[in-house]
C-alpha cells in the first residue's frame, strides 16, 4: 500500500480533533493501518476535503487489490443461482453485498471492531458515513428492524451496499424475531430487483451478537432466497465466515425450500 497516502490520511484525521494530538503514529505500515481504521470508526459524519478523498480512494482500491478482488465465478455454486462463499464479503465483485446495520445506519464506531458493519464502512470508506447520515437525516428517524437502505458501495469492488437492520434474540426466538429475519432478505431483494442488480450477496444476518440461533436463521434466509430464486433471474451469493455456517448452508442446501 502507498505508505505516503497511509501516513497523509492519518495526519489528516488527527488534525481534525485536538483530543488527537497526542497519538503516536506507528512506524510500522500494519499499525499505521490499524490506526488509520481505528479513526475512521470514530469519526462522525462532517465535511472533508477532497484531496482526503482522493487520496483514500487510491489507497482502499490498493488494499482490495492487494488482499484479491473475488469474482462470482470463482464461487461455489450450490444450486441453480445460489452461491456459497466462505470469506470476506467487502472483496466480492457482484452488484451488491448486505450490510447487516444497526437502527442508526452510520456504521459501527467502535475502533477495529470485527463485525461486518465496520469492515464494510472501513474499506467503503468515509463517503459511506457520510451517504447514511444523509439518508437517516432525510428520514429523521431510527431505521427499523426487517427494513432497507440502498447506497453506492464506493471503494468496495460490488456496485451497491444495501442496508438491513436484523432482529436482536432476546431470551427465546419468537415469532416476530423469525418475521423480522424474513423481512431483512426479502427487503434487500425487493430493492435488489428494484435498482436491477444481477447478483448479490447476503451475510448471516442477525446471528453472532445479535444472537440469532445459526441454523433457525439459515433456514430462514434459504426459504425467503429460494422462494425469490422460483419467479426471478439473480445470482444470489450466501456470504459465511464460520466453518459451522458453511457446513450448516451445505446441509440445508440439499432440501428443497
Amino acid at each position: 500500500m502507498c505508505k505516503e497516502d497511509l501516513l497523509w490520511l492519518i495526519k489528516y484525521l488527527k488534525n481534525e480533533n485536538d483530543e488527537y494530538k497526542n497519538l503516536k503514529i506507528p512506524k510500522d505500515e500494519e499499525g499505521r493501518f490499524y490506526l488509520y481504521r481505528a479513526l475512521v470508526n470514530i469519526r462522525e459524519p462532517k465535511e472533508i476535503s477532497s484531496e482526503y478523498l482522493k487520496r483514500e480512494d487510491k489507497l482502499l482500491k490498493e488494499v482490495a487489490d492487494n488482499k484479491g478482488i473475488v469474482s462470482i465465478d470463482n464461487i461455489e455454486n450450490i444450486s441453480k443461482n445460489l452461491y456459497l462463499y466462505k470469506g470476506d464479503i467487502t472483496l466480492l465483485e457482484c452488484d451488491g453485498i448486505v450490510n447487516a446495520a444497526n437502527s442508526e445506519m452510520l456504521g459501527c464506531f467502535y475502533p477495529n471492531h470485527k463485525c461486518i458493519d465496520n469492515a464494510i464502512h472501513t474499506f467503503a470508506g468515509v463517503r459511506l458515513r457520510l451517504k447514511c447520515s444523509e439518508i437517516m437525516n432525510e428520514q429523521c428517524h431510527p431505521e427499523s428492524t426487517g427494513k432497507a437502505k440502498i447506497t453506492p458501495a464506493y471503494n468496495l469492488p460490488s456496485k451497491y451496499i444495501l442496508h438491513t437492520v436484523g432482529p436482536i434474540v432476546r431470551g427465546d426466538l419468537t415469532k416476530r424475531n423469525i418475521s423480522d429475519l424474513r423481512s431483512c432478505y426479502s427487503e434487500c431483494l425487493i430493492l435488489a430487483k428494484k435498482y436491477k442488480l444481477e447478483s448479490i450477496a447476503f451475510p448471516c444476518i442477525s446471528t453472532g451478537e445479535f444472537c440469532f440461533p445459526n441454523k433457525e436463521a439459515a433456514k430462514i434466509a434459504l426459504y425467503v432466497i429460494c422462494k425469490f430464486l422460483k419467479d426471478n433471474d439473480m445470482k444470489i451469493i450466501i456470504n459465511v465466515f464460520k466453518e459451522a455456517d458453511y457446513q450448516i448452508y451445505k446441509d440445508l442446501a440439499k432440501k428443497k425450500y
